[in-house]
């Protein structure tokens, strides 16, 4: 293994013991979605995936 190896596994490493504390409290702490919201978030879902698989029978 070389140095640069050794030091991005660190800072990869040394990034996880950082962000995973301030992650938990974020998920903890985010509203929770209401059915009206998840349906809003279908909604344009469903159109990318359809528009994909448009795309794929034109091809």
């Amino acid at each position: 293994m070389s140095l640069e190896a050794i030091l991005a596994a660190v800072l990869m490493g040394g990034m996880l013991v950082f962000i995973f504390p301030r992650m938990r409290d974020a998920v903890k702490n985010a509203p929770k979605g209401s059915t009206d919201d998840w349906k809003a978030a279908i909604i344009p879902i469903l159109g990318v995936i359809l528009f994909v698989i448009l795309l794929i029978k034109i091809v």
